[in-house]
């Protein structure tokens, strides 16, 4: 399959600094979409993403940017990779100007509030015609930076397109496999990140590796479930995107949402985590979604339910987890 020449990124945050650095390193001249100016200039100066990968200098074949139509015209790959909450925004300026041919890859690991849309339907609402992916895994970025080996999951309803990313992405350190299953990808990206609050609650409260394990194993039972309900395929959530994902994601000390969920375990305010976090933390949001889906499908997901209580009803982190412990015994 012939390679890439020209691709866009859109979201100058870790994870796409790290995609744009994937796609260079494999010859790819790549625009670096910052959808503020202020970022996009300070990051042609610096030639540094010094807000969320410090040490990181972006190769010669990134070239930084606020132009939209400048920079998405004629690229052949865009990669969305905006928080989920204001990916909708981001997509409905950058749309008039990307060309029909070109696939649309979602980095994004959330659901929206209020429509309860992964990634790829939201940008479905305004590029219905253009192949569409999602890439998903255990993939966090300081560790990328340093490129360290990785192994994530690129999926797609086309073959042909996870190929044309499996071969754009795949480095020496950064392994890519494929998948036809667009929802299972999306569904355990998003809410492993609650899971991984609920896990770094536990560290606040230093509840103890045992009942972390618990959590991580009853919470990919949630997952799988919620999958199962919207049609994905049960052996994805044992995959790199789910379980994998989940794992990496409930256990390192720098990943967004664990680290506030540990905070709000030792009884910081959540708006106070919210307000003194440089980064979005994905997970929060998208508990909302999470429970409004379950909700919908009547599915049953007692620890999401109990990080909702947490963060939007007040309940004490400490009676959330003596509740869920107290639950009627029954068959795993």
């Amino acid at each position: 399959m012939a390679m890439l020449t020209k691709a866009t990124v859109v979201g100058a945050g870790a994870m796409g600094t790290i995609m744009a650095e994937l796609l260079a390193s494999n010859h790819v001249r790549v625009a670096l979409l910052a959808l503020r100016p202020e970022r996009a200039q300070e990051l042609l100066q610096t030639r540094e993403n010094r807000r969320y990968l410090p040490g990181l200098m972006l190769s010669s074949n990134v070239r930084p940017t606020s132009d939209v139509a400048g920079a998405i015209a004629n690229s052949e790959l865009i990669i969305t990779a905006v928080p989920c909450q204001h990916l909708r925004d981001a997509v409905a300026r950058c749309a008039p100007h990307v060309a029909s041919g070109a696939p649309v890859c979602s980095v994004t690991k959330g659901i929206e509030n209020r429509t309860l849309k992964r990634p790829t339907e939201i940008i479905a609402d305004y590029l219905p015609h253009n192949a569409l992916a999602a890439l998903s895994g255990p993939s966090i970025a300081p560790e990328l930076a340093r490129r360290l080996p990785a192994t994530v999951v690129v999926a797609a309803a086309a073959p042909e397109t996870c190929q044309l990313l499996q071969s754009t992405l795949s480095t020496s350190w950064f392994r890519v496999y494929t998948s036809r299953d667009l929802v299972g990808v999306e569904l355990a990206g998003a809410v492993k990140n609650v899971i991984a609050l609920a896990a770094g609650i536990l560290d606040g409260l230093q509840a103890g590796d045992n009942a972390k394990s618990a959590l991580v194993t009853r919470g990919l039972v949630e997952i799988t479930r919620l999958g199962a309900a919207l049609g994905a395929r049960p052996d994805t959530f044992v995959g790199l995107a789910g379980v994998g994902d989940l794992v990496t994601t409930c256990i390192s000390p720098v990943g967004r949402n664990r680290s506030a969920g540990e905070r709000i375990g030792r009884g910081v305010p959540v708006d106070a985590v919210l307000r003194e976090s440089p980064s979005v933390i994905e997970g929060i949001p998208t508990t909302r979604s999470v429970v409004e889906l379950a909700a919908r499908h009547q599915i049953e997901m007692p620890i999401t339910q109990a990080v909702h209580d947490i963060l939007f009803s007040g309940k004490d982190p400490l009676a959330a987890l003596t509740e869920l412990m107290s639950r009627p015994p029954k068959r795993e």
